[in-house]
């Protein structure tokens, strides 16, 4: 329980997970029990994907569904990350911001876009405005409980030494929070990605969600398989970015760990 696996135990076992669900998906719709219309076959799949890739934009989807995502991301941290902090770190702040962002965590953000609409408009701000909505709340709260988890004995030692109030948010609350507030974006980096789909339904014209809601008008379930494996995909590498990037800010954590 709890404990580790040779790298090659490790790396076997993920790749069975990967390998047992297609397997099941090439039985089930090579063998025909299910129509190709509800089920393509993989082959299917990866030929819609190069069509798609040769004629119809497929790369240019991509960087588009990237932009946004990333955009209406990077927007949220800008804003997350020092309201985070300052609820974690002051009382005060905390009892007037606490109360608000965890009723607002559970508002629909697919329920805003009338809204954005009216007030924002319907070009690119809009998207990037869904997926804020989508992940800031989320963002603000998981940021304050990780400088609201630093022990308290720094802190002390710290007040000790006659550190004010802002010293110790600088050099005690967020170089110790910093390995748990960059696991925060990475978990809500995954919640930008879920959120494409509902953000390019807001007047758009390109892009991966965009492409995935035209195809299910037409039934092309094919290309809805593609849409939908891309983004996992992306979202995978993304998520894998983040762990280097945690191993290599913070190897004496992972070590610890």
């Amino acid at each position: 329980m709890r404990g580790g696996l040779p790298r090659a135990a490790s790396l076997s076992l993920a790749l069975a997970g990967f390998l047992l669900p297609f397997a099941a998906w090439c039985m089930v719709s090579g063998a025909g029990w299910v129509d190709p219309v509800f089920l393509p076959t993989p082959l299917q799949v990866v030929e819609r994907c190069l069509d798609w890739f040769r004629s119809d934009g497929l790369t240019g989807d991509i960087g588009i569904s990237i932009g946004r995502v990333f955009g209406g991301f990077f927007a949220s941290a800008l804003v997350a990350i020092p309201l985070g902090v300052l609820i974690g770190a002051y009382a005060p702040v905390r009892s007037f911001f606490e109360p608000l962002t965890d009723f607002s965590r559970y508002l629909p953000a697919v329920a805003f876009i009338p809204l954005i609409m009216l007030w924002v408009g319907i070009d690119e701000s809009a998207k990037l405005s869904v997926i804020w909505i989508g992940t800031f709340f989320q963002m603000v709260l998981m940021l304050a409980e990780d400088i609201a988890r630093v022990p308290n004995a720094p802190i002390e030692a710290a007040r000790t030494m006659g550190a004010t109030n802002g010293e110790i948010v600088k050099h005690v609350l967020i170089p110790a929070a910093r390995p748990a507030m960059l696991d925060t974006l990475r978990s809500t980096m995954g919640l930008a990605w879920t959120y494409l789909v509902v953000a390019e339904l807001v007047a758009a014209n390109s892009g991966l969600g965009f492409s995935i809601l035209k195809a299910q008008r037409f039934l092309q379930t094919d290309k809805i398989f593609v849409g939908i494996l891309l983004i996992g995909l992306i979202g995978l590498l993304t998520d894998q970015a983040f762990r280097w990037l945690h191993r290599r800010c913070f190897a004496w954590h992972n070590a610890r760990s």
